[in-house]
């Protein structure tokens, strides 16, 4: 079986003072191979705990998450990770940077060469794979991660804000590149981010969570990422339904955040 399935996920985090937070309740979810998913929602509603737990970097309270047939119980292969922060490595070059992970699986030269250069190619830095990544600007950082995430062949990736720090010309650019990479490889995309136009922008499917305990609150299905794979994404912001499902989400978050002020101001107060 083919996909990822999250099955009545929950999350609780236990505190030294014997209280607890519980991040996340009964989240479950089909991702059928190649979805680009995007999760958006207030702070403080499991988003990157879900991305963490994903990853194998967590193990939930209760649940589970199945790929591709099999129970995922830690770190692997199988889902590479993209962080805000490209987590590169200072002290390798960019081309070295790339090729870490088929080295570091014992891999040789002649058999990750062509695929690491072919993905410098479409990340387009062919040309700066003999630079240091401190020589690079953040934007051209954020691509080195990507394509040293392609090259490990994950299955899944997972993305935390990763153009969360970047200006906004360069964020328009790598967001036509992420789409670009998810037609061409045919991967599935888990993407967290803040930007609700992010969110509609690359997400075939998007996900509004609630606040804590972290949860669905609801999903929409959009044309956007397909159209955006294809043209100008100021072309596809154009479009008659984008404004309308955005205004329809920031009102949506924008409730679930005063909701939050006023349980902040009457636990205060109860204080």
């Amino acid at each position: 079986m083919s996909g990822l399935s999250i099955q009545n996920l929950s999350m609780r985090f236990d505190l030294p003072n014997g209280s607890s937070v519980q991040a996340l309740k009964d989240v479950s979810l089909d991702l059928a191979q190649g979805e680009l998913l995007s999760v958006l929602g207030p702070s403080g509603c499991g988003k990157t705990t879900l991305l963490n737990i994903v990853a194998g970097f967590l193990a939930p309270t209760d649940g589970k998450i199945i790929l591709n047939g099999h129970e995922v119980r830690g770190p692997a292969a199988e889902r590479g990770m993209v962080f805000q922060q490209g987590a590169l490595f200072e002290w390798m070059n960019v081309r070295d940077n790339v090729s870490f992970g088929p080295r570091m699986a014992g891999k040789r030269e002649k058999d990750y060469g062509a695929n690491v250069d072919h993905l410098l190619e479409v990340v387009g830095l062919r040309d700066f794979k003999e630079k240091a990544v401190y020589e690079l600007s953040g934007g051209m950082q954020q691509r080195v991660a990507l394509a040293r995430c392609l090259a490990n062949d994950p299955d899944v990736i997972l993305m935390d804000e990763p153009l969360g720090a970047l200006d906004a010309l360069t964020r328009e650019k790598m967001q036509s590149l992420v789409l670009k990479l998810w037609k061409e490889t045919g991967k599935t995309i888990i993407l967290i981010t803040h930007s609700v136009e992010e969110a509609l922008l690359l997400g075939e499917r998007l996900l509004v969570m609630a606040p804590r305990p972290g949860r669905i609150h609801r999903e929409y299905r959009l044309p956007f990422a397909d159209l955006g794979a294809g043209q100008d994404l100021r072309a596809v912001k154009k479009h008659p339904d984008f404004a309308t499902t955005r205004e329809e989400i920031l009102g949506m978050i924008w409730d679930m955040e005063e909701e939050i002020m006023g349980r902040s101001e009457t636990a205060g107060a109860a204080s």
